[in-house]
């Protein structure tokens, strides 16, 4: 049982999971807009398609891009949810876990807001332990060892979580 709200904030980005999936893999993220700026708001407009480009320079790379998360946890503690459960979020991109690719598919994504250069809160470890528990119960073909980083399914293209995400507060990670 969550002892905390999740607050829902629709995205768009969404597409329907292919039938018959199963629900066995998180994808851990961390992101921040402008990169390395906590609480601008920015990461909620983002991934609901209302950032203003002209807000920053970094923007302008993002013009084409549509993602989304299923949930966010900010550096508050305040938990997001973009997209339920049952759909498809755009967190992974091009990825592969296990020798399977289209993570995007059969993965919850969870982003923190956060770098690869700031540790994160102790408020978001505990939210994001008791979203991981939550979610296992749900979902059993979920285990600590099918809770990984971006960078294990893409790590040609991707770090995050980053160095400073302490995998061993959420069950050693994979």
């Amino acid at each position: 049982m969550l002892d905390f709200e999740i607050t829902e904030i629709l995205s768009p980005n969404y597409n329907y999971r292919p039938v018959g999936t199963i629900i066995d893999l998180v994808v851990i993220h961390a992101i921040s807009l402008p990169p390395g700026k906590f609480g601008s708001g920015r990461v909620l407009d983002f991934f609901t398609n209302r950032l203003d480009f002209s807000a920053d320079p970094y923007f302008s790379e993002l013009k084409e891009i549509k993602v989304s998360a299923h949930y966010f946890i900010e550096r508050s503690g305040r938990v997001v949810r973009f997209v339920a459960d049952e759909h498809r979020a755009w967190h992974a991109g091009v990825s592969s876990f296990s020798g399977r690719g289209n993570c995007n598919d059969y993965s919850l994504g969870i982003e923190l807001e956060g770098d690869d250069f700031t540790p994160f809160t102790e408020i978001q470890y505990l939210n994001l332990n008791t979203l991981l528990a939550e979610l296992k119960s749900q979902y059993p073909a979920i285990s600590d060892r099918r809770i990984v980083g971006h960078s294990h399914i893409a790590p040609q293209r991707k770090s995050d979580p980053g160095p400073f995400f302490d995998w061993f507060r959420v069950g050693g990670g994979p």
